[in-house]
């Protein structure tokens, strides 16, 4: 089992850079494949980007891609999200999860364990 915890949200403007962190307890966190979602208010929770256990292979979601990069630091058992040219839309709680096995999935049900979520909030 793992347990998550996001950090790094906050309130910034149109254009700015956030970076999100996810730390992992356990010392399994390698074995994991990992995602980064949201849900912003009246709306379903989204995959935002996925890696695989190595770090090797990725998944951004359209709305995401060029502007957000996912990574992860295994040593550090610490998943990222650094997230650039932020948009208004881009406001939501951001959540990261941890799936068994180690290759890159997208959906929600894939994902064995959650975080508590950290708002982001991105004014006009």
């Amino acid at each position: 089992q793992v347990q998550l915890v996001e950090s790094g949200g906050g309130l910034v403007q149109a254009g700015g850079s956030l970076r999100l962190s996810c730390a992992a307890s356990g010392r399994t966190f390698s074995s994991y494949a990992m995602g980064w979602f949201r849900q912003a208010p009246g709306k379903e929770r989204d995959i935002v980007a996925a890696i695989n256990w190595s770090g090797a292979n990725t998944y951004y979601a359209d709305s995401v891609k060029g502007r957000f990069t996912i990574s992860r630091d295994n040593a550090k058992n610490t998943l990222y999200l650094q997230m650039n040219s932020l948009e208004p839309e881009d406001t939501a709680v951001y959540y990261c999860a941890a799936r068994n096995g180690g290759l890159v999935r997208t959906t929600e049900k894939d994902y064995n364990y959650w975080g508590q979520g950290t708002q982001v909030t991105v004014s006009s």
